[in-house]
């Protein structure tokens, strides 16, 4: 699954990952490989990044909104902590 997290600055994060785990405005939800197509509004809370090796990337936002189109999944954050 291709991830874009982007800030209206820069790009944080941009490549092929396994999943990625997000701060939904209900709790944490997780969007893996071949997810259905999704909106959802985000709130403060950590982004992890799941990479298709054991190491996995983390980043504090200050909330957003993700969109899941086509095994793409792109994260619009207002900031990052």
């Amino acid at each position: 699954m291709l991830l874009e997290i982007l800030t209206p600055e820069k790009k944080l994060f941009s490549g092929d990952v396994q999943g990625v785990q997000l701060p939904g405005i209900d709790g944490l939800f997780e969007v893996l490989d071949k997810h259905a197509p999704l909106v959802s509004a985000l709130s403060a809370g950590q982004v992890k990044v799941l990479n298709k090796s054991a190491a996995a990337e983390t980043y504090a936002i200050q909330g957003g909104f993700v969109e899941v189109i086509n095994n793409k999944t792109t994260v619009l954050v207002e900031g990052v902590l």
